[in-house]
């Protein structure tokens, strides 16, 4: 698939976002979380406009690169010229979401089995794993209201989302939000890995011990000394090798 380079007609900030986006698409489809062409991950454009990239729609994961990320505004109307289409409808709960939090510089949403598994269960995320104390730190639920293509639906994403990290779509998904690509997608890998530990805890059938509320209370300060002050910078350039050695294409 030839996509002409946009590297030069773009900002080196705005390239640079396209390269850490287009690097999360690959890490989704690598991780298993992808749902073929249907979920998003969307990205603030650094700059006064509200301008955003999204994934070409039609293109799996593994196949999207920096130059074949769409720039839309907020009513997901073109902004560069491109051959792919976009899903204006994917792009109502992602909206929604960056005409309210100024931080959310990255908002990334799965449909993945455990996900999905959990957000089914009438107790959410339960406090039985280390992972899970750092999702219940900054958690919140959106009941189902069918799929997510009207825009009334905003109001009631935003009110429940509030101020939070994490957003269980219930009997939907995953949802999570950062300042940037690589903290939105920590989070993500933290928010999956306490489904599918969860999933699998409640499988061995045996009884579940819990987490002491108080460990909770005090999970901002504790992941801050695990990541040694440096958050999702600490894991990033790993995880960006991590990408170069599967498939390098990802920055054209």
């Amino acid at each position: 698939m030839n996509i002409a380079s946009l590297k030069e007609v773009v900002s080196e900030a705005e390239w640079n976002l396209r390269v850490d986006l287009a690097a999360a698409y690959r890490l989704v489809a690598l991780y298993g979380w992808s749902d073929l062409i249907f979920t998003h991950i969307t990205a603030r454009i650094p700059g006064p406009e509200h301008h955003f990239l999204i994934n070409p729609y039609g293109l799996m994961f593994d196949e999207i690169t920096a130059s074949s990320l769409v720039k839309v505004d907020l009513a997901c109307n073109k902004l560069i010229d491109s051959p792919f289409p976009v899903n204006p409808a994917g792009f109502v709960i992602h909206s929604a979401i960056h005409a309210v939090r100024e931080d959310a510089g990255c908002v990334l949403h799965t449909h993945s089995r455990a996900g999905i598994a959990v957000s089914a269960q009438k107790n959410g995320v339960l406090p039985i794993s280390q992972q899970s104390t750092f999702v219940l730190g900054s958690l919140a639920y959106h009941g189902y209201e069918g799929v997510a293509v009207r825009d009334e639906e905003k109001a009631r994403l935003q009110q429940n989302l509030g101020d939070k990290t994490f957003l269980m779509l219930r009997n939907h998904g995953l949802l999570t939000v950062g300042p940037t690509v690589a903290d939105a997608f920590l989070s993500m890998y933290t928010f999956e890995n306490t489904c599918r530990i969860q999933i699998d805890a409640q499988a061995g059938g045996g009884e579940l011990t819990t987490v002491d509320p108080r460990i909770i209370d005090g999970v901002a300060e504790a992941r801050r000394k695990v990541t040694m002050g440096q958050g999702s910078n600490l894991v990033w350039p790993a995880l960006l090798r991590k990408v170069e050695r599967t498939d390098p294409s990802y920055k054209n």
